[in-house]
């Protein structure tokens, strides 16, 4: 791995922004869910030696490719592991769940690990009919999200249909996962909206605007805040960082293309496959989408984004076949963008 360059100063539209890590803990092509899922927890430890603000973990059911089916459980893993970094889900999906049994969960976290839980929330459900079935609920259940979710924060304010131990009475900061429909939820329900970014930058801006726009405090001093998820790949040449990223946009494509989102092969064999015209437009659409480059032209490339969305966070996810070059990745974007030294 070659030597990384000596450090330059971030740009200044970066100097007051927040950076955060989701991890979806995917599985490596050849190797166990549970190797994925004690990965996770190692790479925690790393994000927070590196001064990361909050580290988030998926929900997925029933995905070959993704080991993160039980985001609380594993919350409390990574947050037994560290001891500074905020730890929360990016998100839970409300409509698999209870509300009150997510309250509880959450109740649970909040009392071992205090001041140190985020609540992140979506509006998803199953992607097959089979996986939904098992879960117990339908695509219909996503229009239920806003009722959902006010019943889950009436939990913890003490005004919810019966008493959440040990929830009730604490303050567990809720963020809201979605597009523009959860934006409008989120701006409604006056909370945080955790906006990803797509390769149509103007949807993404205008999204962004329309969160603002919209937002209604919950409580007096409150503001609209919006944190951008994006998928950060660095190296040390725009090759690499390129290369580094084809395993996670191919699973991308695969479960366009087949139905399910496989473990990540290596980059050489992504690289050396014969693509049909549907598969290289798709693969160009999920590469198109990330954010990639040396340590200079990333963090200029984030800072145009923070710029046009006036984002105070910037959620990084990005996973790759090696651990190793995953891990490398990560502490160039913190050199890149001062993470660290953003305001607290």
């Amino acid at each position: 791995m070659s030597t990384p360059p000596d450090p330059v100063p971030p740009p200044p539209a970066l100097a007051a922004t927040r950076w955060s890590v989701l991890d979806r803990a995917l599985v490596r092509a050849g190797r166990p869910p549970a190797e994925a899922l004690r990965g996770t927890v190692a790479f925690a430890r790393e994000v927070e030696r590196l001064g990361y603000h909050r580290f988030w973990v998926a929900e997925h059911h029933a995905v070959p490719g993704v080991a993160g089916a039980a985001p609380t459980v594993l919350a409390a893993a990574v947050a037994s592991a560290t001891s500074r970094i905020r730890v929360g889900t990016g998100g839970v999906m409300l409509p698999n769940h209870p509300p009150l049994v997510v309250a509880e969960q959450f109740g649970v976290l909040a009392s071992l690990f205090p001041d140190r839980v985020d609540m992140g929330l979506g509006r998803s459900v199953g992607f097959t009919g089979a996986v939904r079935r098992a879960l117990g609920t339908e695509r219909e259940a996503m229009d239920d999200f806003a009722a959902q979710l006010g019943e889950l924060l009436s939990y913890f304010d003490g005004t919810g249909p019966v008493r959440a131990v040990p929830a009730r009475g604490l303050d567990v900061p809720a963020f809201v996962l979605a597009g523009r429909t959860g934006a409008d939820t989120a701006a409604d329900l006056g909370l945080p909206l955790v906006l990803a970014s797509s390769a149509d930058r103007e949807r993404t801006r205008q999204t962004a605007a329309r969160y603002r726009e919209r937002f209604t405090p919950r409580a007096a001093g409150g503001r609209p805040r919006l944190l951008l998820a994006v998928n950060v790949a660095v190296a040390a040449t725009e090759e690499e960082a390129r290369r580094r990223q084809l395993p996670e946009a191919w699973a991308v494509v695969h479960s366009r293309t087949r139905g399910d989102f496989p473990p990540l092969p290596p980059p050489p064999e992504v690289a050396g496959r014969r693509l049909t015209e549907r598969e290289e437009r798709y693969l160009g659409e999920a590469l198109a989408g990330q954010v990639s480059g040396t340590e200079a032209t990333v963090a200029a490339r984030l800072a145009d984004l923070v710029a046009a969305t006036g984002a105070e966070e910037v959620m990084v996810t990005f996973a790759t076949h090696d651990p190793s070059e995953q891990l490398d990745s990560y502490r160039r974007l913190a050199r890149a963008v001062g993470v660290g030294g953003a305001a607290a």
